[in-house]
């Protein structure tokens, strides 16, 4: 047996290394290493499959959230609803904008932003609601389209966990997650489901003036060079990170198969087990498995963590501290919050191996040592 990695991108190279191989080395031969056409074919190619008009890409998921803010003019002292179970990533650039962070319950279920939470935290310091679609499950964003309607918010959608998965709304449109919001952003952070072999982000929207702004303060706040009519930074996507992406790109949807295809295989195993929660799928998408993402109840989940480290099984505990009680956010009153569901979660929660490359005897293996530790 293959050893078992969390993410096995040597495998993942593998198999598509002459593609690979080869469009890197089309940027070599260019010498265009910066906003070379490579950059240009990737965001076009990503905007037809997101089927939305603009596609920025960024240096990395953090700068395409701060980005986002900075280009609806959030000022500081604005609210910004954000759950707490996420990575700090999302609730970070809140702070650091000088906006207020705002936390609130994720659903048990789904581990995402829930929409009754949001509707009560609406104070009229609110200006936006950033959903997380965490693990590669979708947010129930009808409801939270509704609630910013309703409130006149914008949305910022943190899709670094779920690109590619599909939303079902009630009266049957389909669209990819990250296209709903005001904006969308992702990461492609080499584990990612689309990632890169180094850092790299981007920005979506259906909005031309609003992507104008996405664009000029990604690039120092300048359309024109030397010209600066914004603060901006200085953020982008290097032309080997998008040739590179360009290629899995053209793979993504086989990726979720395999993804949906080893979540099949653990559910099966795991089914109806009294001290086992598998993944929730929530009616209104198609979760795209990011992270295979147990809750544990009366089982000790430090134990079975170092119980499979023992076995030459990783696994990983996504996220033992929420947002609210990282020291970070003490000045914004991270500590007086009481969410309930999220202390729950965090202690409970253990994501299994999961990528494109698991085979059966890889899983089996896993699934094996998981039911002996949790059956003894």
């Amino acid at each position: 047996m293959r050893p078992i990695q969390m993410v096995d991108l040597k495998q993942q190279y593998a198999a598509i290394k002459t593609e690979v191989d080869t469009a890197i080395h089309e940027v070599l031969d260019s010498a265009a290493f910066i906003n070379g056409k490579a950059v240009t074919d990737f965001s076009a190619a990503l905007s037809r499959y997101l089927d939305i008009k603009h596609v920025i890409p960024c240096a990395n998921g953090t700068d395409a959230l701060q980005i986002a803010m900075m280009a609806l003019g959030l000022e500081p002292g604005d609210e910004v609803i954000t759950p707490s179970f996420t990575y700090v990533a999302t609730t970070e650039v809140v702070a650091l904008l000088r906006l207020k962070p705002v936390f609130v319950e994720v659903d048990a279920k789904t581990f995402c932003i829930d929409p009754a939470a949001i509707e009560k935290a609406i104070t009229p310091k609110t200006k936006a609601i950033v959903p997380v679609h965490l693990y590669g499950q979708a947010a129930n964003m009808e409801a939270i389209m509704q609630i910013a309607a309703k409130h006149n918010l914008y949305i910022i959608e943190d899709n670094a966990q779920a690109i590619g998965a599909d939303y079902r709304f009630s009266n049957g449109t389909v669209k990819k997650t990250g296209t709903i919001g005001t904006i969308g952003t992702t990461s492609f952070f080499p584990s990612k489901n689309l990632g890169g072999y180094g850092d790299g982000g981007a920005i979506f929207t259906n909005d031309d003036a609003l992507a104008n702004q996405l664009k000029m303060i990604a690039n120092h706040g300048q359309s024109k060079r030397y010209y600066h009519d914004l603060v901006g930074c200085n953020s982008r996507l290097d032309s080997m990170q998008a040739a590179v992406l360009n290629v899995k790109l053209q793979h993504l949807d086989a990726y979720i198969v395999a993804r949906q295809r080893a979540a099949d295989f653990y559910d099966k195993a795991f089914a109806a087990h009294p001290k086992i929660t598998t993944p929730y799928r929530a009616s209104w998408s198609n979760h795209v498995f990011h992270q295979y993402t147990l809750i544990l109840e009366g089982v000790n989940r430090d134990g079975l963590n170092q119980f499979l480290a023992e076995h030459s099984i990783p696994s990983m505990i996504y996220y033992p501290v929420p947002a609210h009680r990282q020291k970070m956010f003490d000045a914004f009153g991270g500590s007086g919050y009481q969410l309930e569901t999220t202390d729950w979660l965090t202690e409970r929660v253990i994501s299994l191996p999961m990528h494109t490359e698991l085979d059966n005897e890889q899983l089996q293996f896993i699934v094996s040592k998981v039911l002996e530790y949790v059956n003894q």
